[in-house]
């Protein structure tokens, strides 16, 4: 009864723990979803921050580049007041010379020209930097946009629009006053215009460079990749940071090259008359913001990583595996957890099994020599043979009381870390032979034809001579309780091709181990079911050291059973190196 109430206990305690572990792969897998829910709301927010983080870095450049070209423009214009009208030329000239050595973006701008309207047509003059002077010159080729909005709008009062593209050209007016019509407010006139052309190349190399590590980067590398183009028909790259283009794949776009003209118009003298009634300068552009569509120029940008999609995605698959795997790591620490808990009542239960079958074992053989004891004193025997009877019947049960402490103390060193004791040169033959000598007692009452085939060539080994011996010794008795069905044991021994190991094997023809047994017959404790309902003697120890002591000589184990057929247990011990056989060939005993 007990039996079964302890079964019953452990099937009770088994449908416990996996239905604990069913309840939380549940959990963790609703856990999973909402994480997988709340990691898709956290990327849509971590794009948008992106996203809008991208936008303000290119509105402060925007404004930076504009803000860089617009003040060099202002700095070469004279303030109406600065004029000289008998030498206007001069008077740019004396602004020009105060902005180069003031130290700015001297390298801004490639070619300073002044147009004046002359005779119906526009004089051209460039100015040379080196002399500081204007020398008349043909109009470029490359300004011919220019030229023909220029003169088109000399001939009209009132002057404008303003900020016309140009190419690369800017054009800054310089304003006089009309006399006002009878009736009307003043106006005023563009007197003459000075041209200023962008240089590309200072641009490219130093300007867009430091804005674009300025705002685009971190720790002296751009986060993106950055491409400016011209807006025209056929766009052409002024600046790419890398090899790839940029525009058709851009996180973001911005116009670029856009001066400020109501700042340059003030400069200039358009708004002189405003507190007479002149009209006051044009609206500033709606929004504070980047906006494609406004300048001569676009910049485009691409996170460095392929895109800011891909940077998100990228980002929420690696908190999704960083979740998963937390969520993994519980799941798998909980049914660790229910293993390991199993696993101990196992344990518990074969060691309860283990002092009950100890207990028996003891008992038995106390019990036969407590009784044979009492009747040799008593005076039952008298006759010389049942002394002798008895005699031997009393040395066999105390071999079997020795059989089992020994096989106790092992166990306990082998816990201890003493598994076996310093090795030495071992014949396989001779410890073979003191093997089945030490089991012959068993082997008879087996009533088991033992084969033996172990050559005397084999090459020594270097063990324990007593630890393998009891391995050896524990196999065979093995073997012999059993296998007695099949009444064969068979021994043999043979070295490898490389003569590195030499392999024994011991097998019989009995009934086999079942196939759900075989993985757990070298755990400690462990009796398989036939054993425990044949009441065959034993501790549930020997493979289980057999086991450590072969691991101890860096050795290995094998078993292989067909039910009905028979059981084999292969054990390959490794041999004495080559060059060291002469030495210990003297050493090596045989029997």
């Amino acid at each position: 009864m007990s039996k079964v109430r302890n079964e019953k206990i452990r099937r009770w305690r088994s449908v416990r723990d996996w239905a604990l572990v069913v309840a939380l792969v549940l959990l963790t897998t609703i856990l999973a979803i909402l994480q997988y829910r709340w990691l898709g709301r956290v990327s849509a927010g971590e794009r948008e921050r992106m996203r809008a983080g991208l936008e303000a870095s290119l509105r402060h450049l925007r404004q930076e580049f504009n803000d860089a070209i617009t003040s060099a423009c202002a700095a070469l214009m004279p303030a109406p007041a600065q004029i000289d009208e008998a030498n206007v030329e001069q008077s740019y000239i004396e602004r020009y010379t105060l902005w180069k050595e003031s130290g700015g973006r001297t390298g801004l701008f490639r070619r300073i020209a002044l147009a004046t309207p002359r005779d119906g047509d526009l004089d051209l003059r460039l100015l040379d930097p080196e002399a500081a002077v204007f020398r008349p010159s043909a109009w470029p080729v490359e300004w011919s946009r220019a030229r023909e909005a220029l003169t088109t709008r000399s001939s009209r009062r009132g002057g404008g629009p303003f900020g016309s593209v140009f190419g690369n050209v800017i054009d800054l007016p310089r304003f006089r006053p009309l006399l006002p019509e009878p009736g009307q407010p003043p106006r005023m006139q563009e007197a003459n215009w000075l041209l200023a052309e962008i240089d590309e190349e200072y641009v490219k190399s130093a300007l867009l460079p430091e804005l674009a590590r300025k705002f685009l980067g971190s720790g002296g590398r751009l986060e993106y990749a950055v491409e400016v183009t011209t807006r025209e028909d056929q766009p052409r790259v002024i600046y790419r940071s890398g090899t790839e283009p940029v525009a058709p794949f851009a996180d973001a776009s911005v116009g670029l090259f856009e001066p400020q003209y109501d700042r340059l118009l003030r400069r200039g003298g358009m708004f002189r008359g405003r507190e007479k009634g002149g009209k006051g300068p044009p609206p500033a552009p709606p929004g504070g913001g980047p906006q494609p569509d406004r300048g001569r120029w676009l910049l485009s940008v691409r996170h460095a990583s392929g895109s800011l999609d891909a940077v998100v995605q990228r980002s929420r698959w690696l908190n999704l595996a960083a979740a998963t795997a937390i969520l993994s790591l519980v799941l798998a620490s909980a049914i660790a957890m229910v293993q390991f808990s199993r696993r101990a009542e196992r344990l518990a239960h074969a060691q309860m099994e283990f002092v009950a079958g100890i207990s028996h074992e003891l008992r038995t053989p106390l019990t036969v020599i407590r009784t044979a004891a009492h009747n040799i004193a008593g005076g039952l025997v008298k006759n010389p043979d049942q002394m002798k009877r008895y005699g031997k019947l009393i040395a066999g049960e105390a071999d079997r009381l020795t059989g089992i402490v020994e096989q106790v103390l092992r166990f306990a060193g082998a816990e201890a870390g003493r598994t076996i004791n310093k090795p030495e040169p071992v014949a396989a033959a001779n410890l073979i032979d003191n093997a089945l000598a030490a089991v012959s007692g068993t082997i008879e009452n087996s009533r088991c034809a033992v084969e033996r085939n172990v050559p005397d060539t084999l090459p020594p080994l270097l063990a324990d001579p007593l630890a393998l011996g009891h391995a050896m010794q524990n196999l065979i008795a093995n073997a012999a309780k059993y296998g007695s069905d099949g009444g064969w044991i068979g021994v043999s021994a043979a070295a490898d091709a490389a003569g590195e190991f030499i392999e024994f094997v011991v097998e019989d023809r009995g009934a086999g181990i079942p196939a759900d047994e075989l993985a757990r017959i070298f755990d400690p404790f462990y009796r398989g079911k036939r054993a425990i309902e044949d009441q065959i003697h034993g501790t549930g120890l020997g493979l289980n050291l057999v086991k450590r002591i072969v691991e101890a000589h860096k050795g290995s184990i094998a078993v292989a059973s067909q039910p009905g057929k028979g059981t084999r247990f292969t054990v390959r011990i490794p041999t004495v190196p080559e060059e060291q056989r002469d030495e210990f060939a003297d050493l090596v005993g045989r029997g």
